[in-house]
């Protein structure tokens, strides 16, 4: 069962600015035990001479393809009305494996508060078992995260690093935590992406469907800002990938201090105003959503017939 937070505005506040000024000493350790090293830990734009070496380089792009017309659109609107805004309570059925919703792609902010993004991308060509494969590749370097939007992704790495091992696709990702930095339009956010089993959730999905939920927090601050969904889905010639975002849906994590240091080794980007977003993060994250879906999506298929190691 999903359900809000009652972690307040003003405690939130309080533990990010209690993190980005307890983080300091920490993280100028950091940096000095990784002096001999430092390509491991650097946020860094576009691709690196390393990065094109790769065995994947061919697929790297050096920018980001336009959203589908429908993000474009909604871009260029208002936000959604409050009361057309589906509550987070009801997340689970608006993502049941039929059925559509009034709005499919849009952002908007709650009477309450809660921020609100859904995107829906068509994929021709691609199906759900190649978004499990992916999320479980993608997370462990920032060469392949940039892959899925080489204007905005700057860093990634995985608590653990499960792509060489025995395991099904979904395995590899599920309670596993991707550590990133990105731009969310002009803001860099410094994210914590805690990767959860939907089915424990309530979530019901199909053969040839996925569901792939995360809570989404900080890297810095042990906070957690919200959530979001992905539903991929099959429709004829591919698949749909129905997304949803719902931040200011608080909660606490338990720290990480070795990331936490890292991620601000490499430059902390925290801004506790970040932590309480609005309309305009919504706006920019529906946006980014937008582009970074459809850029994949557009090559995911010759990527997973090339890379998949079929486990």
């Amino acid at each position: 069962m999903l359900r809000l937070a009652r972690l307040s505005r003003r405690r939130v506040l309080a533990i990010g600015a209690a993190a980005a000024g307890g983080l300091t000493a920490t993280a100028a350790n950091a940096v000095r035990a990784r002096a001999q090293a430092p390509e491991d830990n650097t946020r860094y734009a576009g691709y690196s001479p390393q990065d094109m070496a790769k065995p994947y380089a061919h697929f790297m792009a050096a920018r980001t393809a336009p959203p589908q017309p429908g993000v474009v659109d909604a871009y260029a609107k208002p936000a959604t009305p409050a009361e057309q805004i589906p509550d987070f309570s009801t997340l689970v059925t608006e993502l049941s494996p039929t059925g559509y919703s009034p709005v499919e792609t849009g952002y908007g902010q709650t009477n309450s508060g809660t921020v609100w993004v859904a995107v829906r991308t068509e994929m021709p060509r691609v199906t759900a078992a190649m978004w499990d494969w992916w999320f479980g590749w993608h997370i462990v370097e920032s060469a392949r995260y940039k892959l899925w939007h080489p204007d905005a992704h700057m860093f990634s790495e995985a608590a653990v690093d499960n792509t060489d091992r025995p395991l099904p696709d979904r395995a590899k990702y599920i309670d596993n935590v991707s550590y990133v930095d990105e731009y969310i339009g002009p803001k860099l956010q410094q994210l914590a992406i805690a990767f959860r089993d939907p089915v424990s959730y309530g979530f019901t999905f199909p053969d040839e469907h996925t569901m792939i939920l995360a809570r989404v927090g900080s890297s810095v601050a042990p906070v957690d800002l919200g959530w979001l969904a992905h539903q991929v889905r099959p429709v004829p010639g591919g698949c749909e990938m129905r997304s949803r975002f719902y931040l200011e849906v608080y909660g606490t994590r338990t720290p990480d201090l070795s990331h936490s240091a890292r991620a601000v080794a490499r430059g902390a980007a925290i801004d506790i105003r970040d932590l309480i977003p609005g309309l305009d993060l919504a706006r920019d994250l529906m946006l980014h959503c937008g582009q970074e879906m459809n850029h994949l999506a557009q090559f995911l298929p010759e990527l997973y017939n090339e890379f998949h190691s079929g486990t």
